[in-house]
């Protein structure tokens, strides 16, 4: 449950970046946005946020989900569970990294892009920012989404 929220959090960032840089550029091919961290830093940073909460790393609240799902298989013995966790964390990573490496630390390969791109809109970075704070106080402050879930649990299983 707690798991639900955590990976809700980056998840939501990264298709907020993705709305932006379609709104600041117009494409949707991420071949093309080699180079654009330099040109949008922010919408790039909370999508490197949203990444490394999806991914399950610290400091964002996903690390803290994927962890104790970790514990849980290892003390349930699900050892095909603990493959399939690491596997999504692993193949997302693989997914996620290289497109945050080519915004930050390649030059841009589409010439249309060069120095015209600018960060999107306020209505577009706003939500990205909170979203993006959020997925790392979740890691410093899990405890809402614990009780949330502790409740559920009880009520589910114990009643009314």
């Amino acid at each position: 449950m707690v798991h639900i929220a955590m990976h809700a959090f980056g998840k939501i960032t990264l298709f907020f970046c993705a709305g932006a840089i379609f709104v600041a550029t117009g494409t949707k091919h991420i071949s093309r946005m080699t180079g654009i961290g330099k040109q949008m830093p922010i919408t790039m940073g909370a999508f490197f946020v949203g990444a490394l909460s999806v991914i399950g790393l610290p400091p964002t609240g996903g690390f803290i989900s994927k962890w104790f799902l970790v514990l849980g298989t290892l003390e349930a013995d699900r050892l095909l569970m603990l493959l399939v966790l690491l596997a999504s964390s692993i193949l997302n990573a693989a997914y996620f990294l290289p497109i945050v490496y080519h915004a930050f630390f390649c030059a841009p390969r589409d010439a249309l892009f060069v120095g015209k791109i600018r960060e999107a809109p306020p209505w577009c970075l706003v939500p990205l920012i909170l979203t993006a704070i959020a997925s790392i106080v979740l890691f410093f402050y899990p405890q809402p989404f614990f009780t949330l879930a502790d409740m559920a649990a009880n009520h589910i299983f114990i009643g009314h």
